[in-house]
């Protein structure tokens, strides 16, 4: 519509002038010397409009083939960013497939004129990482960092994990502290610390690690749970290396108190306390943690350590009854208990109440063997063979009912010998 109204304007003003032309075309002299022209004003405002046309074309014909190198060099640029943009994607494309020779090369190949050369070099770094190819991988992270100085935490971020993923413990662990002190609160760096320190066994670090990873809160709360378990449990076990069983109950006092109450925890610490023959001190921390808390391995293990005051164990074991009257572990280890206080008829008794509830291997074997001291052979045998029957993995291969002394022939046809009579030998039972 535009371009119509322009039309028809500039149509009305042709006619307009044309009009004026018939009606009155002037007249007009110039002279310049000896020399003079004259003619129609129409005329010469009409050449004036032609030759001012042809020198603006001129000037524009000039202008256009001067900057013809400076259009040039747009077009290709313009055209290299194209082929960069469809290079970055087609190398991005072969990394995702694992095609990693053919990638790198496509990455790299328009990197310098791509509009985000950082990803093209921290691709092929991944790329080359692939190969082996551990020179041109550290020279792509160089020029990564050089394209942009200010993503130096994604680059760095990069080189950890390429080195943490061929085993470079030790150049890792540079990279990460670097990272630590520029980006002291970056999670993705604490959390690849923790990595590193997990596979390199540094519990002493992980354990300095430990209160920032829970602020920051950079791993799930089951997952630092695991982890607290498991730097605490080494704490105490490199403790256990010394000498001193002071320094082993100072470490595990030095433990937060709720990671104290775990049972691994429990039972770790106890079992280090008993190679030290400290049977006192474990049996007070086994009383309060099951107090604390049920566990029937804890309870088992109670039940075989000989500490000083049996008659106070076989105490507080039997209040626990009160409430786990039913539990076949417990009675078990009443059991054992009542042993070491030498009340026999006891410690029948709980051995069967143990039996009745939840038959074990552990409690027929031991009812046996004191039954066999109380002179009553065919009740222990009967109890060894009910454990054996329990605990047997195999069938029990058929035996005649009478055991008949007998003579075996055995001919050698390659020897040549002559027969050989051979006795089987008696069967029996061993004593004890």
């Amino acid at each position: 519509m535009k371009n119509l109204i322009i039309g028809l304007l500039a149509l009305a003003l042709s006619v307009g002038l044309t009009l004026v032309v018939l009606e009155d075309n002037g007249y007009i002299l110039v002279g310049y010397g000896h020399w003079t022209v004259e003619g129609s004003l129409a005329f010469f405002l009409l050449l004036d409009l032609l030759l001012f046309m042809a020198l603006y074309a001129l000037l524009r014909s000039i202008v256009r083939i001067w900057n013809v190198p400076e259009r040039f060099q747009a077009w290709r640029n313009v055209r290299q960013h194209r082929l960069a943009r469809r290079s970055l994607t087609q190398g991005l494309v072969e990394l995702s497939e694992g095609r990693w020779k053919p990638a790198e090369k496509n990455l790299i190949r328009y990197a310098s004129r791509s509009d985000t050369p950082l990803i093209n070099y921290l691709a092929a770094a991944r790329s080359a990482q692939q190969q082996g190819a551990h020179d041109r991988r550290d020279q792509y992270l160089q020029m990564a960092h050089e394209s942009m100085p200010s993503a130096e935490v994604a680059v760095g971020l990069t080189q950890a994990e390429l080195q943490l993923s061929h085993k470079q413990f030790e150049q890792a662990l540079a990279t990460l502290k670097h990272l630590r002190q520029i980006a002291p609160k970056h999670t993705h760096v604490l959390k690849l610390l923790k990595e590193l320190y997990e596979r390199l066994g540094d519990w002493q670090e992980l354990h300095q690690l430990l209160p920032v990873l829970k602020k920051r809160k950079v791993i799930k709360s089951g997952e630092l749970q695991e982890l607290e378990l498991s730097i605490y449990r080494n704490l105490i076990n490199r403790a256990a290396q010394s000498e001193s069983t002071t320094h082993l109950m100072e470490t595990w006092k030095s433990i937060p108190h709720p990671v104290r109450q775990r049972e691994e925890m429990v039972s770790t610490y106890i079992n280090h306390m008993m190679i030290r023959k400290e049977y006192d001190a474990v049996v007070a921390l086994m009383i309060e943690a099951i107090g604390r808390q049920w566990s029937d391995d804890l309870v088992e293990l109670y039940s075989r350590v000989n500490g000083s005051d049996p008659a106070h164990q076989l105490s507080k074991a039997e209040g626990w009854l009160k409430e786990r009257s039913g539990n076949a572990v417990l009675l078990l280890a009443l059991g054992r208990l009542c042993l070491r206080n030498k009340l026999w008829g006891k410690a029948r008794s709980y051995y069967e109440a143990s039996i009745s509830v939840g038959p074990s291997v552990e409690a027929y074997r031991e009812l046996g063997a004191l039954l066999e001291r109380m002179s009553e052979t065919e009740k222990a045998m009967a109890s060894f063979r009910e454990g054996l029957a329990l605990g047997g993995n195999a069938d029990m291969p058929e035996l005649p009912d009478t055991l008949e002394r007998s003579t075996v022939k055995i001919e050698s046809s390659e020897s040549g010998k002559t027969p050989t009579d051979i006795n089987p030998p008696k069967l029996g039972l061993a004593e004890s």
